[in-house]
């Protein structure tokens, strides 16, 4: 399945629910969206961060695999939307891995805190 978002493409695979996300003209998206306001960019940042945040505190929380890779899959959504692929890629490691997994809890956090 391909979904188009502006110029931003996303690509479903729906055997293996892995989403890949091209960025495309997202930052030109962005800018359309937003104009030259730094401070509206910098709320946003903050917003993103605020939601990362959540996610990262109830994939900690997730013992079950439907919960820990539901709230993966979330944040995998929302990292897509900011275009920070960084946090993007550590989500889909946690989605593909075991609830609980302290090693990639560690990673998305020091993402988190970059």
């Amino acid at each position: 399945m391909f979904v188009e978002f502006g110029n931003a493409k996303l690509t479903a695979m729906a055997d293996s629910a892995i989403m890949s996300f091209d960025r495309g003209n997202f930052d030109a998206q962005m800018a359309a969206a937003v104009g030259d306001d730094p401070q509206l960019v910098s709320e946003l940042r903050v917003a993103f961060l605020e939601s990362a945040r959540r996610y990262h505190d109830l994939l900690g929380r997730s013992r079950c695999d439907a919960n820990w890779q539901y709230t993966a899959w979330r944040m995998q959504s929302i990292a897509a939307s900011f275009g920070e692929m960084k946090v993007y890629a550590l989500a889909e490691e946690a989605a593909n891995g075991a609830p609980g997994d302290p090693v990639i809890l560690r990673k998305i956090g020091r993402a988190l805190a970059d």
